[in-house]
């Protein structure tokens, strides 16, 4: 059980019960922080086909306390900035609120996860990584940290425990500790922490065996990227660019935020336009590949829901969930897994960031919001209304 925050630790939630202030945030991440661009490759952008307006009309969606809502009326309270539906490849919807603008890139938050996974799951594909091997041989300076002691596939599962600096694990304040590793402007009055992301992972120290617990921390994901910066020779921006970014027919150059030291924010410091997103999720839709290119191997692409491998608890319950709830989500390679009829999986933010890309249903859709986090405001049961969505759209 998590102890109880003490006063003193109420300072790092500042903010985040002010939609405004995430807004800003999640639209203005480079203004803020260093930054390093993605770059989308030579060659023009590729083209979105559209289909006609109003396909959605009508429809009703259960809101967060079960009440029907209108589409509008679910977009107000998910504090969305841009909803994207792409339907068998045709742009079926778009939408920007808030002051959004479609060339703006947009923070996504833990949602980038996912995209580092499918790097590191395509690298291991092609032999390149070893999933078996243990971090601290690739990363000598994490020897000695849960992150070093684990295998590169605990990384992508999620699957260590640890406590950071001695304090008791709190996932809330740990994320808020974490972002004020790379921007001073979060940190409290006379913090005294690490100032770069090496040196709040090298806090870390394992508290049970890994593989055996799921646990969504950050730091799996810093521990995962630095290990392909090693193993790549690249850094983190470099590596999506060349492998995905310069592929897909993008627009515009995305971005990642960067620490003091230039490392890349992987775990959540990505942003991007709502459109180019659409385009990475009809590529690992359409098994892979981008046109006639082949950007993702396709049996890397088309098992990210169904290749689930037995071990150590994959199956997670929902967020906020009572304990004796039964799991309803896998986790896979930095990928949430709903285990719905339609093979769905999906890239998660926290501010309502979403890439769900649903193979069965044809169906990709770009989430963007600036949602508050309080446990006075219930979360919008956004993937229902996805799923809803994508039915509707077949039927």
């Amino acid at each position: 059980m998590t102890d109880i925050p003490s006063l003193a630790d109420l300072v790092w939630a500042r903010g985040y019960t002010d939609p405004a202030w995430a807004r800003r945030h999640t639209t203005s991440g480079r203004e803020l922080v260093p930054s390093r661009s993605v770059w989308r490759g030579p060659g023009g952008a590729s083209t979105l086909p559209t289909a006609p307006p109003g396909t959605l009309g009508g429809l009703t969606f259960a809101g967060p306390r079960g009440q029907d809502l209108t589409l509008a009326e679910l977009l107000t309270r998910a504090e969305t900035d841009a909803l994207l539906v792409v339907h068998r490849g045709r742009l079926v919807h778009e939408e920007y609120l808030h002051g959004y603008e479609p060339q703006v890139p947009h923070l996504n938050a833990s949602a980038a996860k996912s995209y580092l996974g499918l790097v590191a799951a395509t690298l291991a594909h092609e032999g390149q990584l070893d999933r078996g091997t243990q971090v601290s041989k690739i990363v000598p300076e994490l020897a000695g940290t849960a992150f070093g002691d684990a295998q590169v596939d605990h990384l992508l599962h999620m699957g260590t425990r640890m406590s950071y600096a001695g304090r008791p694990y709190d996932k809330a304040l740990e994320a808020q500790r974490y972002f004020a590793v790379l921007a001073p402007r979060l940190r409290p009055y006379g913090y005294t922490g690490p100032t770069t992301i090496r040196e709040h992972l090298a806090t870390a120290r394992a508290t049970g065996e890994p593989g055996v617990e799921f646990r969504y921390e950050n730091g799996n994901v810093e521990a995962l990227a630095e290990v392909l910066r090693r193993v790549t020779g690249t850094t983190t921006s470099a590596l999506l660019s060349e492998m995905i970014w310069s592929r897909i027919g993008a627009e515009e150059d995305a971005y990642y935020l960067l620490d003091s030291e230039g490392s890349e924010a992987a775990c959540g410091g990505f942003s991007a336009t709502a459109r180019d997103l659409a385009r990475f999720g009809e590529t690992v839709r359409c098994g892979g590949a981008a046109g006639d290119r082949q950007v993702v191997p396709e049996a890397v692409a088309s098992t990210i829901a169904s290749g689930v491998p037995d071990g150590y608890p994959y199956r997670v319950r929902f967020p906020a969930a009572p304990p004796d709830a039964p799991a309803t989500l896998s986790y896979h390679d930095l990928w949430w897994i709903p285990n719905d009829p339609y093979g769905s999986f999906m890239a998660s933010g926290i501010h309502g960031q979403r890439l769900f890309i649903s193979p069965a249903l044809d169906l990709v859709i770009v989430h963007y919001a600036s949602q508050i986090v309080s446990p006075a405001v219930p979360q919008v049961p956004l993937v229902q209304a996805f799923l809803k969505i994508g039915t509707h759209l077949c039927g």
